[in-house]
This record gives C-alpha cells, structure tokens and sequence, in this order.
C-alpha cells in the first residue's frame, strides 16, 4: 500500500499547487476560474492577500563554478570547485541539448509565464487516475527553487536551503510569485541559460558543460541527440540515473527523453529510432579537483598554497578559499610543461620513486626558475603525491619552503660558499686574490675560534673544526682554486675575513632563508658550509640572481589571474630587486664555470658547450658524513637545483654511501657530484633544447685584478709629504726601512709597489740613508773555447 500513501500525497500537494496557480492567475487576470475544493470568494481574497504580502524581489546570485589553473601553454592543471560547474553562454550549448531539456522538465516553457496551469492541470488527472506521479513545476520555478537553495548553501544556511525546498504551500506561494517576477525581468533563453548553467546532473557534476565534460568528454555545444537524451534525464533523479554509476538506469532514462522529443516532433522517427537503438557510450572524464588528480599534483598544491596568501583574492583565507574554489577564476601559470616533463623524467631515470637505503627512504627534488623574472618552471620530485605517507608516496612537497608544502628543507652545504664568493667581489676583493687554506683533510680537522672572528656572526667557545674533503690543498690558494675544488677551510677563513654578518647579510639580500622562512643562523657553519635547511627553490631563485646580473625576484607562479567575466585581478607588481652590481655577478660565473671545467662538477658540462656555471654541495651529519647532496647551477636562461638525500631521516643519522638506486650501485660517499650534479645536466640539456646559446659578460679588470690605482711618484719628498701623498691617493702609507742612495738622508727614495696597487691597500714608502750604493762590480771576460765546424747533436 505504500503507492497508494505516495500516490495520494502527492494528490494533496498537486491540489495545493493548482489553488496556488489559479490565485495567481487570477491576479493576473487569466480568467482562471478556482476549482470546487472549498475555493470560496473569502478563501480566494484571503488567498490574494497572502500572495500580495510575499516578497517579490528576487535576486540571482552569482553561481559557484570551477576555478581552472593552467600552465603557461594554457593546458589545464587543475579545477578546483566546491561545485564542479564551468558556466557557459547558450551559445555555447548544443540547440539538441536545450531540446531535450525542455522536452522533459517543461514542454511549454515558451508558452507560459512561469506558472503553466495546463501543467498542473495534466499533473492532477494523471495522479487522479492511478497515472504516472508528475510535477507540475515549469522549468522557471525549478530555477528559481535551485537558485534559492544554492544561495544558502553558500552562505552555509544550512535552514534556508531546506525552506528553499520545503514541501508548503507557503513556500510554494513564494517560489511562483518569484517565477512569475523572473519571468517579467529575464528572457526565456536568459532563464534556460541560467537553468543549464544551475541544475545538478549527478556525480558531483553542476550544469551541463561541466557534465558533458565529465560523462561524454567533450563540450556542451559538441553533445549529439544520444548524449543531450542522456543528460536531460539526469535532472530528475539524479543520484540514481549517472550513467556511469547507474548505466542502465541512464539508458531507461534516455529512452523516456527521446520518446518526449519525439511525442513533440522534435526528432524524426529515423532518428528517434536509431538514438533508441544505441548503447550507452561514456567518455568518463575525472574532474580535477583537487592536486591528486593533477598531471602536475606538486606544482598545483604549492600553487593553491601561493594563492592563499594573495590579498587581492580576498581580506581572509576564508575569502580567498571561496573565490578559487567557487569564483570561476582562470589562474595562469609559469608552469612550463616541457621543462616540467624533463625535470621529472630526469630525476626519476636517477632516483626511482620508492628508492631506500636500509630503512631510509632516499628522496630527490629539483626546481626551475628563470633569472631575471623569478618564474618558477617547474618542479618535481621521486614520488607520488598521497595524502597518506608510505614507501615512495607523500604530500609533502619537498622542492619548496614549508609554509608551500610542509617541508622543512635541508642542509645545503658547499652551495653557501657563492654567496662569499659574491661578498668577497662585492667588497673589492679581485678574482686573481689569494686566500689561506689551512691543513685539513676527511680525518683532521683544522680549528677555528673566537680569534678569527671580527663580528657577531662568531663560533662558540669550543670553536669550530673543519675537515676538506682532501688534504691536497693547503696554505695560500687562489680564490678561483678555492672554488673550483671547494676547499672549506679555505672560506673559512674567507667568511672571517670579510666578516660573518655581512655575508649572511647578502645571504639573505639574495633571498636565503630557511625552510621555515626565517633567517640562516647567525653561526659560521651556516653561513659557510650550509648546515642550516633551505629549499631547492629557494636556493635556485638565489643563483638565478647571479644568473641574471645581479637582480632577485621573489620566486612566483602564478602569471595571471583573471575572473570569470574575463576581468584580470591586479596582483602583486614584480617583486625584483638589483642586488648585486652586474660586474660582481659577472665575476662570480667566472669563477663557477671553473666548477664544470675543472672542479668538483667536472664531466658535468652542458651539451654542446652551452655557457654554465654552478656549485656541489654536500652537508654532513652529526658524524661528519655525508647526508644531504646537491647541485646548483645556471645558464643566463635557467637556473635548477637538484637535491638527493634523506627526507624523513630523525636525527640525520644515515650516511649516503653504497647506494644502489634502481640498478645502478654508487660505491663510496656520495658527494654533490655524484647523483645530484648529472641529474642537473640532464635536465638543463632538456629544458635548454631550442634556447639560444648566450654566454656571460665578461667581469672588468678591476673584478679581475682588483681597483689598481696609480701611485703617486714621492721620490724626493720628506717622509711627512710622502705619506700625505700616498694616503690622499687612496693608499694606507706605511714607513719602510731606509736604503743605500744618493737622495739625502731622510728624503724619500721611492715606493713599493712602485706604480700602481689596490685602492686602499698598503704603500712602503722607503727613505734614503744618504749613503750612496757602490759602484757595480765588472768581472773580466771568460775565454770562450774554439769550435770546429760539423754537425752537433741537440
């Protein structure tokens, strides 16, 4: 008996709706005349006045739609939604697919004004006469129905979206008073757009192109009569008729579409015949909603992420939130797919996902920016995003800071030692300078202390004890050799001289800073052989300052934003910034290319002999062995970093040697050179493919050899007037022992150097003793011997 309960509540509900109906065409005067169920003159005035006091302004809210991140090249990324709905003109949609709708919600749309008594009237015989259950609801009121309940929705009023929908006759009332003031301000086709564009098709699918998307692959204005059938069907049911899900119920569904199309002379009978005959077909199309399902699952969560920081999208992360996740926005990225698939191919075919020693997961990750711009390329690392973590499977983006992805970063070694390099040009030191190198090697260690340090950047009272990894290079080496073989007492020393702070200064300036954001620690270890944590972004936007010239940008993935009415959202300007004079960058490449020429990077050279420059690193655990690895490096186009080491190690206890990764075995330790700098190779070969061959400037010759300035001749002069000279030259006059010469005592017999030295470096002046050399000594002439004439041997 539960039909015959349904079958009569709905009689009830049918003759509720057609009162409802003849009141408001008895306002506007139909001539309608009410049916005998008590519709009394006093029950009709009564009946007119409720309806007069209802509210009839009603307003459309903006619809809740996907937002679309894309790549550079415009390919998609990701949808994220909170409803997966891509709004589209009627244009835009098949003429088919507005057939069939109307065909089966409201064949008389374009008869009535919003309320169809012909409708209600149908609907109350059929359920009447034990008929098929049917609605009487014209397509406008449906929209305006869906329109009020997703109002709430967003506003989170969880009771309004139930009153919305709400089976009353006050609700009723109201939804046709609406309907009927919807239909004095809109056009049928604006109504029907907005309704294709509203309603639920099913498996979380909103409107009709994001579900002929999802169903069929294709767009709404390429859906054939099949398809367009299918869709249509949906509206009623749709939880249960998703042909997907339900792809028989889908078909049962179609089938009363196309009989309704055909009943209405919409199709022929040879199509209606052939649409019947065929078997459901799908295309099914996953929506990419969240970054799990994108080709580029890293990318887009640090994207997201980015995002949420930006205050144009919002005054809050909440507003932020709704309007990627329900503003319709287009996101325009830097995201370079090309680069993108090298980077990822590369550091795969070197790292496989799920790559362990012992127990330690071995990770990889690498990133690409481009100089001068700050726009972030692509990054990647060795496994699959999840939110769950397991063996070579994690959401935790390991390529940028953690405020992005979570990662705390890791310990970037040798790579600091650039940023002297820079420090010591910067502050006058010349490329062809000499630095002191004290003894050390894998097992002794030299030993610094408080001595040695000027500043507050300074080592504890124990002192610091530094090892190189071979004992070959000691005492006084070039700065380039220092470099090129990555000596680290050697820029130990160097940090001490030019002073901890001021290095750590650039440091920052360049936009170092730890995993967490904040700065690297005040401590010569850090500052020196980067014992502190930072990203493989943060450390590629840092070298591509070199790169550049001398100019750091902010690293930024995002090109564009604009709204969904094509109207772009001013972001943030550039966030670039000279940092370093061009002739001091030009003079740190000159070095690093030394690194790939002759150095700890050697056989890593770009293909072709492409100009580049770069730095190993290799940072050690509590015991001194190696843990972390790295190669950073740089064309004037690109700059990429690449890290291998241990991710998830507690304690960093785990020391990288013997690793087999896939099937090759790495004996020995595990430098920067090892894994991290040919997997760099490989992508800058990729990713440079089809880039111009463009070479560094060359430094000046006073990078190279340093502010020579000329002396001023002194000889002749008192000791007094000399040093004046000498000082008001630039010079720092230092008194020298006095010579044998004829000048007299006192006066000055010249300089060393005698003709130029660095600007503010030391001058000897050297005075006389009045004491005139003895004359040079002639020894006779040797006898020479006789020579015969003949050949002779070399």
């Amino acid at each position: 008996m539960p039909g015959r309960v349904t079958n009569f509540t709905n009689i009830v509900s049918l003759l509720g709706a057609f009162l409802a109906t003849s009141v408001v065409l008895g306002l506007l005067g139909a001539g309608l005349v009410m049916p005998a169920v008590g519709a009394t003159g006093a029950t009709a005035r009564a009946g007119v006045h409720v309806f007069d006091t209802l509210p009839s302004d009603f307003t459309l809210t903006p619809l809740s739609q996907q937002s679309r991140i894309l790549a550079s090249d415009g390919t998609l990324i990701a949808t994220p939604f909170d409803e997966n709905r891509v709004i589209v003109p009627l244009a835009q949609i098949a003429p088919v697919m507005r057939q069939a709708q109307i065909a089966i919600e409201d064949s008389r749309f374009y008869q009535h004004g919003g309320i169809d008594p012909v409708g209600v009237g149908r609907a109350l015989a059929s359920n009447l006469s034990g008929g098929d259950i049917q609605g009487a609801s014209t397509l406008t009121q449906q929209y305006v129905k869906i329109t009020l309940q997703e109002a709430a929705l967003r506003k989170k009023d969880t009771i309004g979206a139930r009153a919305a929908t709400a089976k009353s006759y006050t609700r009723k009332l109201q939804e046709l008073k609406f309907a009927v003031t919807l239909e004095k301000n809109l056009t049928k086709n604006q109504i029907l757009e907005g309704y294709l564009n509203l309603v639920y098709y099913g498996d979380q699918t909103y409107g009709v192109e994001a579900a002929a998307r999802h169903y069929f692959g294709v767009s709404a204005a390429k859906l054939n009569l099949m398809q367009a059938a299918t869709l249509a069907g949906l509206v009623q049911q749709p939880g249960i008729t998703d042909p997907i899900h339900f792809p028989a119920k889908a078909l049962t569904r179609r089938n009363v579409v196309l009989d309704r199309m055909h009943d209405l002379n919409l199709i022929t009978d040879k199509a209606w015949t052939a649409a019947k005959q065929s078997k459901m077909v799908t295309n099914p199309q996953p929506a990419q909603s969240s970054c799990a399902l994108s080709p580029y699952p890293y990318f887009c969560s640090y994207v997201k992420a980015w995002l949420l920081e930006q205050k144009a999208l919002g005054k809050t992360e909440a507003e932020r939130t709704e309007a990627i996740n329900r503003g319709g926005l287009t996101i325009q990225t830097t995201l370079d797919p090309k680069i993108q698939g090298v980077a990822q191919k590369q550091l795969l075919a070197k790292v496989p996902i799920g790559s362990m020693l012992g127990k330690v997961h071995i990770g990889a990750a690498t990133a690409v920016v481009e100089p001068g711009t700050g726009h972030v390329l692509a990054i990647a690392q060795n496994t699959t995003f999840a939110n769950k973590a397991s063996r070579g499977k994690t959401e935790v983006n390991w390529a940028v800071d953690s405020r992005y992805g979570s990662s705390g970063g890791f310990a970037f070694g040798s790579t600091a030692k650039m940023f002297a390099l820079a420090e010591a040009l910067r502050s006058g030191m010349p490329i062809n300078s000499t630095v002191i190198a004290r003894p050390a090697s894998p097992q002794k260690a030299a030993h610094f202390t408080t001595a040695d340090y000027h500043d507050a950047c300074t080592v504890g009272k124990d002192g610091w004890f530094v090892h190189n990894d071979d004992a070959r290079h000691n005492g006084r080496i070039s700065l380039t050799t220092a470099a090129a073989s990555s000596v680290n007492t050697a820029f130990a020393g160097l940090v001490a001289q030019l002073g901890g702070c001021a290095v750590r200064d650039l440091m920052t300036t360049m936009g170092i800073h730890k995993g967490d954001g904040t700065k690297i620690n005040p401590w010569p270890s850090a500052i020196t052989l980067g014992s502190d944590s930072t990203s493989p972004l943060t450390l590629a936007s840092a070298y591509a300052t070199v790169a550049s010239g001398g100019t750091y940008c902010v690293p930024s993935p995002v090109l564009t934003i604009t709204t969904n009415d094509h109207k772009a959202i001013k972001l943030p300007k550039s966030q670039c910034k000279k940092v370093l004079e061009p002739d001091v960058a030009n003079g740190v490449t000159k070095i690093l290319k030394t690194v790939l020429t002759k150095g700890t990077g050697s056989g890593n050279g770009l293909d072709g002999g492409r100009p580049a420059a770069g730095k190993t690193g290799t940072a050690g655990n509590k015991e001194g062995f190696t843990n972390e690895s790295w190669f950073v490096g740089y064309t004037p186009q690109l700059s990429t970093a690449v890290w291998v080491g241990t991710p998830d190690d507690p304690g960093n206890t785990t020391r990288l040697r013997n690793l087999k990764l896939g099937s090759r075995f790495y004996s020995g330790e595990i430098f920067g050179s090892t894994i991290a700098a040919p997997i760099w190779k490989q992508i800058m070969d990729g990713a440079s493919t089809g880039m111009a061959f463009r070479d560094f400037a060359e430094p000046s010759d006073k990078v190279l050899y340093g502010d020579l300035v000329s002396i001023p001749s002194v000889t002749g002069l008192s000791l007094g007037d000399a040093m004046a000279a000498v000082a008001a030259a630039g010079f720092q006059p230092v008194v020298g022992n006095a010579v044998d010469s004829p000048i007299a005592v006192g006066l000055v017999v010249g300089t060393q150097p005698s003709y130029r030295a660095l600007r503010g470096s030391a001058v000897t002046i050297v005075t006389s003793t009045g004491v005139a050399p003895p004359p040079p000594t002639t020894a006779p002439p040797t006898p020479q011997p006789t020579r015969t004439k003949g050949r002779g041997g070399h």
